[in-house]
């Protein structure tokens, strides 16, 4: 992604849940232990693709949630590689229970797929749009949580979890979303990345938010406000050194997530930082709110998740701090 591209708003877009589909079928041509599984919504978690290749290794469970993580435990125990795909509404949204029994307390390798997750559902509504989950996935001793930044990082993330040998859970979203990221851009389970380099505030950021939070950075430029916008698709388990070390450095964070701050991505951040380095922080993301009905681009607004509350975000920091030294 270039500066040029992203200030012209020319980047391509497409839905991260097609990244996952993609990264599944090519997991399924690598490993021949992957297996895949899905409640009734294969086309709409662009599981068919697998499905469509490995018919012999896909399983349709149909309107059972429950059903769909315990059948996929009890492949995992016998040598698998299962991933599972629900609307993230219903899983982890209806079998929470299940999910932590039969997977994570018997720390069963199930790759939990949770799709149409975040407000940019849009029209669907509150019912249909999770915010809960990232705060309710990292709850669970032993569950990796994953939010990738766009479709090309999500192929990466699915291939990644292939091979791990924990329960994952990867956060999909329904719209198509820009591309920010390349074939080149490195990715890892358990990795945070620095997206743009900065030393005046950082911007921890995950999922579509990335593309947000540099945005928000190009914009602060403008008044020669340096962001660091550090890009952390793994929320568990969190890069603490590379928070840490840019915390140190700045000594003003930024969280941008677009799920619940509680719990989420902020949650965790604060946590950290509460703990190893206490740092002045805003955290922008759902504040205890349901979502609402809406075309997702006037949600974003709506609810404060676009570059300008990013932006606004670092300001009001910045300003307290110098307010702080001077007063």
């Amino acid at each position: 992604m270039t500066e040029m591209h992203l200030a012209r708003g020319e980047l391509d877009k497409e839905d991260i849940r097609l990244g996952f589909g993609k990264g599944l079928l090519e997991a399924g041509k690598r490993h021949e232990n992957v297996v895949a599984l899905c409640a009734d919504l294969t086309e709409s978690t662009r599981m068919n693709l697998f499905a469509d290749a490995f018919p012999e290794r896909f399983i349709q469970v149909g309107v059972a949630e429950q059903n769909l993580v315990t059948v996929g435990s009890g492949l995992a125990a016998m040598g698998k590689i299962p991933f599972v795909s629900s609307y993230a509404a219903f899983s982890p949204g209806r079998n929470w229970e299940q999910i932590r029994t039969t997977i994570c307390l018997n720390d069963q390798p199930v790759k939990i797929a949770g799709s149409h997750a975040g407000i940019s559902v849009g029209a669907d509504g509150a019912t249909h749009q999770m915010l809960e989950d990232i705060a309710l996935m990292r709850a669970l001793p032993n569950m990796v949580v994953l939010a990738p930044a766009d479709s090309v990082e999500a192929a990466k993330a699915t291939l990644a979890m292939a091979t791990d040998e924990r329960p994952n859970y990867i956060r999909l979203t329904r719209e198509a979303t820009p591309v920010i990221t390349t074939d080149n851009t490195p990715f890892a389970i358990g990795k945070a990345f620095i997206f743009r380099p900065g030393s005046d505030v950082t911007i921890v950021s995950t999922g579509t938010m990335t593309y947000q939070a540099m945005a928000a950075a190009q914009m602060l430029a403008k008044d020669y406000i340096r962001a660091e916008v550090i890009h952390a698709p793994t929320i568990k388990p969190l890069d603490s050194d590379m928070i840490l070390d840019s915390a140190a450095r700045t000594r003003l964070v930024v969280t941008a997530e677009e799920a619940q701050i509680n719990g989420g991505l902020g949650g965790a951040v604060a946590e950290l930082l509460s703990e190893q380095l206490p740092t002045p922080l805003v955290r922008v993301g759902v504040r205890d709110r349901f979502g609402e009905s809406g075309k997702p681009e006037e949600l974003l607004k709506h609810f404060g998740l676009t570059h300008n509350h990013i932006a606004m975000a670092a300001h009001h920091l910045l300003m307290n701090h110098r307010h702080q030294r001077t007063g």
